[in-house]
C-alpha cells in the first residue's frame, strides 16, 4: 500500500474517531478543531493543504498559482427573530427557513470574495465542532505565468470562468443548483431553461 492510501487512511480513522495501538485518533482530530476554533480569522489561507490526497484528487498541485485556504462556517438552521407585530402563525417566518444553498458552497463564495484576483477550484470538508464547519478551498491564480503555461489547469484562465463560485459553477454550486442530479428525471426541470438546454446536449 502506496503512501497516499495510508494518509488517506489515517484521515479516516480522525474523522471517524477511532483509536488504535499506537495514536489516539480521536485526541488529533479534537486538538486540530480546537487550533482551528483559535484562529482570530474566519478565512486563513495556509501553506499547505490539511488532507493532501483529497486536495490532489481536487487538482491541487504544489507550485505556483495554487493557494488553500481554511474557511469557518458558523453552524445554525438561519432561524430568523420573531416578528414583534402580529402576523398570522403561517405568517410569522420564523421556523423552517433553511439557506437556498449548501454550507460548502457559502464557504467557496466567501473564500471567492476575500481572494478577489484568483478563482475557487473546489473545496472539501476538514472538521467540525460546536461552533461551525471547516472547509478548506483550493485557489488558482489565473494570471500566473505557471497556470497559464500547464495545460491541465490553464481552462481557468478564460473569461466564462470568471467568478466560478459566486455563479454557481464549483462541483458544489452545481450540486445545489440541481445539476448533479440525473436518472431521476429531474434533471431538466432545473433551474433554468439554458442549463435544461446544455444537460440535454
Amino acid at each position: 500500500m502506496g503512501a497516499t492510501k495510508y494518509i488517506k487512511q489515517a484521515f479516516r480513522n480522525e474523522f471517524m474517531g477511532e483509536k488504535d495501538a499506537n495514536y489516539d485518533y480521536s485526541k488529533i482530530q479534537r486538538d486540530r478543531m480546537i487550533g482551528f476554533r483559535r484562529e482570530k480569522k474566519a478565512v486563513v489561507r495556509i501553506e499547505k493543504p490539511t488532507n493532501i490526497p483529497r486536495a490532489r484528487s481536487l487538482g491541487y498541485k504544489a507550485k505556483k498559482g495554487f493557494i488553500v485556504a481554511r474557511v469557518r462556517i458558523r453552524k445554525g438552521g438561519g432561524m430568523h427573530p420573531r416578528p414583534r407585530s402580529g402576523r398570522r402563525p403561517r405568517r410569522m417566518g420564523v421556523n423552517k427557513l433553511t439557506r437556498k444553498k449548501g454550507i460548502q458552497a457559502i464557504a467557496e463564495e466567501r473564500v471567492g470574495r476575500h481572494f478577489q484576483n484568483c478563482e475557487v477550484l473546489n473545496s472539501y470538508f476538514v472538521g467540525e465542532d460546536g461552533v461551525g464547519h471547516y472547509f478548506e478551498v483550493i485557489l488558482v491564480n489565473p494570471h500566473a505565468p505557471e497556470i497559464i503555461a500547464d495545460p491541465e489547469i490553464n481552462w481557468i484562465c478564460a473569461k466564462q470562468h470568471k467568478g466560478r463560485a459566486e455563479r454557481g459553477l464549483t462541483s458544489q454550486g452545481k450540486k445545489g443548483r440541481g445539476l448533479r442530479k440525473k436518472g431521476i428525471g429531474t434533471e431538466r426541470a432545473r433551474p433554468s431553461i439554458r442549463a435544461k438546454g446544455r444537460l440535454a446536449k
